[in-house]
């Protein structure tokens, strides 16, 4: 008893209340909120930092791209982050179920779940592959040091040992031969060991999407391992996965730092870091730098992935997620910025060596992390440890986004079923899920399982998560009512939300995610893996899957309007959009004013009732009106 009341009393319950109170002994809850910041750091701070925000800033006008970055941040990603905490710790429901608030609204939560479901498929592939760098460390030379291996090319240019010199002699031989026909050839450009390893060894890249190639089995086994180790680590839910996280979301800074320490150490770090901190302020104009920021912000933090909701579902009913929020967020962000500087210095160090500019020595994507890491890695003492460290770290990084991923579904299929049977087996849904995920990520396993991934990730995960957000948004402070959120709010938390949240949740958010819309699709241009150009048929696809995801939201909303009660459109449109009588604290001592026991949905029904019989009756000349408990805006 003891034990429960400290930990309710770190998981923000109100003192003097019975920790009893707050537990919710029907879906369970996080030990403490240690465990709940601890697992929403990791849930927010994944690859995506590591390999998606350096790319999208040197690719976007280097420091020019945090103008926009941090304005989409204040202005949209915290609000967003503190909206979707506090949605889904007010009713302590996934993603699915809190949408009681506005039934008509449900799509919405599947949209969430089908953006979860694109991302969890091919962000396992990615961890799958730092597990397969992993192991290839396990050696007393990484085979990506040198250029003399069977894969490597003429064009190879390495940094370690005495074979650079000789490399970079026939790299400016070529490159003079090249530049005397450069009006009908391109110049060669050089490659690092570690890119032409990527390339030409691990995936072993065909020349077409639609050329799937061979199942890569080492990539396959790796893959398989993965989803082991994310289902072995959700076994029983939040209770095992909230312990995990104690080491998976803190070590990863360990080695970031050791890796920054050596980065700037090196010759032409210093060029990077400039490069990465310059501003290109002319392309602050361009749209799809701000589309690229609003994306990287919604990806990053997780907003719209139905996460946030699911992981603070599972929070006591008092805890303080406002602080969580703002934690949570800055942590986030400024990771991607620090990873960002080690990514730079490394970068300006092989640019260097190379003998071009900084931005030729990357790769697209997730390239960037298994290209620019491990050829710095050949230049650190004893390489094979420092190598063991870092894709240790990837994998880390990686399967604290997974974990969640993983648990929105689960938890999403548990809530809407709500059986005894469903909730004593879950360990069973996970399973399922689990081996489902499995078996749609193996065709990006393949030798073109690259340019599906990157397919997924520039269109299952962009648009439609800035379209969800902004529709959430206007469900909640419109539909449903600010006023009535903001009482929820302050009922949960103990004071309403600040003002600031209040302007960005009710005009700025909803503004600002709308331009960005519009601004991007105008200025949409066709994805490219380096030289290649995808087909119109895989654009196709493309956009099929990030339709897939909005299109549940106007289909489910004609779906409950069908079904509601009625006599005209008006009418059944108002009933689907007033919140469900079972709206509002999953436990009935947390239900207060208008969410009191004497206001379900029984006791209104016999109030009516009563009604009826006295005015039938006349007794006193007057009917005694009583107000929805839950009213729509």
């Amino acid at each position: 008893m003891e034990e429960k009341q400290f930990a309710g009393i770190l998981n923000g319950a109100v003192p003097g209340e019975p920790v009893k109170k707050d537990e919710n002994s029907r879906r369970g809850n996080w030990g403490n909120q240690i465990e709940f910041v601890l697992t929403s750091v990791g849930y927010a701070v994944g690859l995506g930092n590591v390999w998606r925000f350096p790319y999208l800033c040197y690719r976007n006008g280097g420091g020019a791209f945090m103008l926009p970055y941090f304005i989409m941040l204040v202005f949209c990603g915290i609000p967003l982050f503190f909206l979707e905490l506090s949605f889904g710790q007010f009713a302590s429901l996934g993603c699915l179920g809190v949408w009681k608030i506005s039934p008509m609204f449900k799509g919405v939560g599947y949209g969430m779940m089908v953006v979860s479901t694109y991302i969890g498929i091919y962000y396992n592939v990615v961890i799958c592959i730092a597990f397969y760098y992993f192991f290839m460390s396990m050696t007393n030379l990484l085979p990506w040091t040198y250029c003399n291996n069977p894969w490597n090319t003429a064009d190879c240019s390495g940094v370690v040992g005495s074979g650079h010199q000789l490399n970079a002699s026939l790299a400016n031989a070529t490159t003079s031969l090249v530049a005397g026909v450069s009006e009908v050839v391109n110049r060669t450009k050089r490659t690092s060991p570690s890119e032409e390893y990527w390339k030409h060894y691990v995936l072993n890249i065909s020349d077409d999407i639609g050329n799937f190639g061979e199942v890569r089995l080492p990539i396959l086994g790796c893959l398989a391992v993965s989803w082991c180790v994310v289902f072995l680590c959700l076994i029983k839910g939040v209770k095992s996965s909230g312990k995990v996280v104690y080491f998976t979301a803190t070590f990863p800074y360990v080695v970031l730092t050791i890796l920054f320490i050596r980065g700037i150490t090196l010759d032409g770090a210093i060029n990077g870091i400039k490069y990465y901190l310059t501003p290109q302020w002319q392309k602050v104009l361009d749209a799809k730098v701000w589309g690229d920021a609003a994306s990287q912000i919604f990806y990053s933090l997780g907003c719209a992935w139905g996460g946030l909701i699911t992981m603070a579902s599972y929070n006591k009913f008092h805890n303080n997620c406002f602080r969580d929020s703002i934690i949570i967020s800055i942590t986030n962000c400024a990771t991607s910025v620090y990873a960002g500087f080690v990514i730079f210095s490394i970068l300006g160090f092989m640019a260097h060596h190379l003998n071009v500019p900084v931005s030729e020595v990357a790769d697209h994507g997730p390239g960037l992390a298994f290209v620019a890491y491990p050829e710095a890695l050949t230049l650190l003492p004893i390489s094979p440890l420092w190598s063991l460290l870092f894709f240790f770290m990837l994998i880390l990084l990686g399967l604290g986004t997974q974990f969640c991923l993983l648990e929105t579904l689960v938890t999403a299929v548990v809530d809407e079923i709500g059986t005894d049977w469903i909730i004593r087996h879950k360990t069973i849904v996970t399973l399922t899920v689990a081996i489902a995920g499995f078996l749609l990520g193996v065709p990006l396993t393949t030798q073109a399982g690259i340019y599906w991934l990157l397919l997924m990730d520039n269109y299952a995960a962009s648009f439609s998560l800035v379209i969800i957000s902004c529709i959430m948004c206007i469900c909640i402070m419109y539909i449903y009512g600010h006023r009535n959120y903001f009482k929820d709010v302050e009922m949960m938390l103990g004071f309403p939300p600040p003002l600031f949240f209040k302007v960005c949740w009710r005009f700025i958010s909803p503004v600002i995610i709308s331009f960005i819309l519009i601004f991007t699709v105008i200025q949409y241009k066709p994805i490219t893996y380096n030289d290649y150009v995808y087909p119109g048929w895989s654009l196709a696809i493309g956009f099929a899957m990030a339709l897939s995801s909005v299109i549940c939201i106007p289909i489910y909303a004609l779906y409950k309007i069908s079904r509601s009660p009625g006599a005209t459109f008006r009418e059944r449109l108002k009933n689907a959009c007033r919140s469900h009588p079972k709206w509002g604290p999953a436990l009935q001592e947390h239900r207060t004013g208008r969410y009191a026991p004497m206001a379900s949905e029984d006791t209104v029904e016999a109030q009516r009732k009563d009604e009826i019989s006295l005015t039938i009756q006349g007794s006193n000349g007057s009917t005694n009106t009583h107000n929805n408990p839950n009213p729509s805006a």
